[in-house]
């Protein structure tokens, strides 16, 4: 691998993502594949539904029958049978003038082409009602195919499988499906004063903070995380460590700390040390978040993320969490990316300009235009980071913002 040495663009970095291919393809239940990605298209093997249906319980009728009837001149029909729900009417056929009960989801039997809800009718005598009010063919129903039409694709490649998706595929029979395969994701921190979160830190040493944030990352963005432990500062254990996740087998490595340029990391070297890697970029022109780095080995990611919390929870965002989900085989930006809204700042804010800038904020109020109110903190602390709601944009070439100006935020998971 050759060292690069210009920062990259956010935009230059999330190009990049495009270098990588969705994991293959998979089977799977519908009961399993919330949120996951279609492989391939999906087209209807029937209608849907796949008859016409009454929207109302009232009567099934001719449409033309009901014409000019109204509440001072009501229209007569003759009751000749009623269509039991869960089976199809086939016993029953109207004739000019007459009619048949029917309940909300029946199927209309032949000869009917509307339903007249049950309030617009009054009840004569056993086999005679009175309709108060005219209808339109098909009104108060659903149609054959209304709905989905057979060998119509109703879902596209690299769509987002969400409740409402599943039950289009319940309605269609459709059970079983193929999918992308969640990406592995093996979580490595760096350092030498780190210990594990149940362990009791003596004087010198910190508790690990980024396992814990960056495995969670992982699992909201789709990904399976592992956690392969706490590494040293060392080239060769570093090395061993992202050697031995790959062997894991996983699809990415993602190594928390020892991304900058100093003495003591690591990264670098340990991403050179597997067989086939390129650096695709060292370094972002983002603020915080500049040590970022991003190589690939065949179909694997090799990302090494800044330390400091605050600093991997941008790095995350901005470009783990849409690489995750191209492996994953989404497509579509709002799949992608974290969403953003448009909020106001409420106090002034100076930047220094050349790198995009992100700015912890707490949203206040209602949208569709909250407040962002700063939360001020070193990249390195933690707890502004659990108080914030979102990462306020402000753009590279920008001095800052006054209280008041708008501008985007991007919420955090």
């Amino acid at each position: 691998m050759k060292p690069f040495f210009k920062l990259k663009s956010r935009k230059e970095l999330q190009d990049l993502i495009k270098e990588f291919s969705p994991l293959e393809a998979v089977s799977a239940d519908i009961a399993e594949a919330l949120n996951h990605a279609l492989a391939r298209d999906i087209k209807s093997p029937e209608d849907l539904p796949p008859f016409t249906r009454s929207t109302m319980d009232g009567f099934a009728v001719r449409a033309a029958d009901t014409f000019g009837a109204s509440e001072t001149q009501p229209a007569l029909f003759e009751v000749t049978g009623e269509v039991r729900m869960g089976y199809p009417p086939d016993s029953i056929s109207l004739e000019p003038g007459q009619a048949a009960r029917i309940w909300t989801g029946g199927e209309l039997p032949g000869g009917s082409d509307a339903v007249v809800m049950v309030e617009h009718t009054q009840a004569i005598d056993a086999s005679t009602i009175e309709v108060s009010r005219a209808v339109s063919p098909r009104e108060n129903t659903i149609q054959k195919g209304e709905d989905v039409q057979k060998d119509s694709v109703v879902l596209a490649r690299g769509t987002r499988l969400r409740p409402q998706e599943l039950g289009l595929l319940a309605g269609l029979g459709i059970t079983g499906i193929t999918v992308h395969r969640q990406p592995v994701v093996a979580v490595i921190s760096t350092g030498d004063e780190l210990v594990r979160p149940d362990s009791p830190p003596r004087r010198g040493k910190i508790r690990d903070i980024n396992s814990t944030t960056i495995s969670a990352l992982v699992r909201i963005a789709g990904g399976i995380p592992v956690n392969a432990g706490i590494v040293n500062d060392s080239r060769q254990h570093l090395t061993s460590a992202c050697l031995e996740a790959l062997d894991m087998p996983a699809d990415m490595v993602l190594v928390s700390g020892g991304s900058s340029v100093g003495q003591r990391d690591y990264t670098i070297e340990a991403f050179k040390a597997v067989e086939g890697s390129s650096l695709l970029a060292h370094g972002v022109s983002v603020r915080p978040g500049k040590p970022t780095i991003l190589a690939r080995a065949g179909r694997k990611a090799l990302v090494g993320l800044p330390g400091h919390a605050a600093s991997a929870l941008v790095v995350f965002c901005l470009f783990v969490y849409p690489l995750l989900k191209r492996l994953q085989g989404f497509i579509l930006p709002k799949d992608l990316y974290l969403p953003e809204i448009t909020a106001r700042i409420t106090s002034n804010y100076p930047s220094q300009p050349g790198r995009e800038e992100y700015l912890r904020v707490s949203l206040k109020g209602n949208s569709p235009l909250p407040d962002a109110e700063p939360i001020f903190g070193k990249s390195g602390l933690i707890y502004p980071v659990a108080r914030a709601d979102g990462l306020l944009v402000i753009p590279r070439d920008s001095e800052g913002l006054h209280a008041g100006e708008r501008a985007r935020v991007m919420l955090l998971p």
